[in-house]
């Protein structure tokens, strides 16, 4: 668990899974693998099981960490917290009863935010009804190219107070794109010595139809060898917007419109929180 994360749309990462197996286009250059690979060499308990050659790596097998359950509850100050950025939740090597695991910690921990993210849209929509849903998960799907407009109709199907996409890394343009009962969307280029360029039309494409439909958008990196290669801004600013989420007030019949911190997870400043004391009741 990191209480800091260098990821700019959230404030820390927690894995109580780790490893993955590729399974589209967008998965070709992973990131995680490749830390997962350095990691092991470093001898970290974590990354010690291998997967499969042909879909994973050294230090990347599938492997649930029991222990690591109780992590979120060290922290007594708000996080919005990224569940398994060196996992996918919902791969079918991960068993329900842990997933459900997982969900009871986060609902135990409703000081934090979390955003889960998967490419196994299919799992997710087929698993959603035996979970419970607390307010404070929000559920993500990747969307890098057109063949991914699948798992966006599977996580309409979800329950979650929000609902995101991350189109990262961008591969193709995305027109057509339906962002119906969609809260939030991520937008980003590949990073690393094998990146694949992105083009500015793809974006601008992507932020147009989320102005449209008055869907906050994130633009997360252009990307290049290195993430920060060529910086955030399009046209001429960064793109931090976050969801819009209801704050319950302490007089019941009132509620606080604010947007999403991604450090605090809750109201956008110390003021804000301390005149809203309230429990986040529902998001956008």
């Amino acid at each position: 668990m990191s209480d800091r994360s260098a990821i700019e749309w959230t404030g820390a990462t927690w894995n109580p899974v780790t490893g993955c197996d590729r399974v589209s286009p967008g998965c070709d250059h992973c990131y995680a693998m490749t830390l997962a690979k350095r990691l092991k060499a470093m001898g970290s308990d974590k990354y010690q099981t291998d997967g499969d050659p042909r879909t994973s790596g050294p230090g990347f097998g599938v492997t649930i960490h029991p222990r690591s359950l109780d992590e979120p509850f060290r922290w007594r100050s708000p996080r919005t917290v990224f569940v398994n950025s060196m996992a996918d939740l919902f791969h079918a090597r991960v068993a329900l009863w842990f997933i459900r695991e997982v969900f009871e910690v986060m609902r135990a921990t409703p000081q934090h935010t979390y955003q889960i993210l998967t490419k196994r849209s299919l799992r997710l929509r087929r698993l959603a009804h035996k979970l419970e849903w607390p307010s404070n998960v929000w559920m993500g799907v990747s969307v890098e190219n057109v063949d991914a407009f699948r798992r966006i109709e599977d996580l309409r199907q979800v329950p979650a107070a929000v609902r995101f996409l991350s189109c990262e890394p961008l591969l193709g343009p995305l027109d057509g794109i339906n962002l119906g009962s969609i809260d939030w969307v991520i937008a980003g280029g590949e990073s690393g010595p094998n990146f694949r360029p992105i083009d500015p039309q793809w974006v601008r494409h992507i932020r147009d139809t989320c102005t449209a439909a008055d869907v906050p958008f994130f633009f997360k990196q252009w990307g290049g060898r290195t993430p920060k290669a060529f910086g955030r801004e399009l046209d001429g600013r960064c793109w931090d917007e976050m969801p819009l989420i209801e704050i319950r007030n302490p007089d019941p019949r009132t509620t606080s419109r604010v947007h999403a911190d991604p450090m605090l997870a809750t109201a956008p400043t110390e003021s804000a929180q301390r005149s809203n004391p309230g429990q986040l009741v529902r998001q956008r």
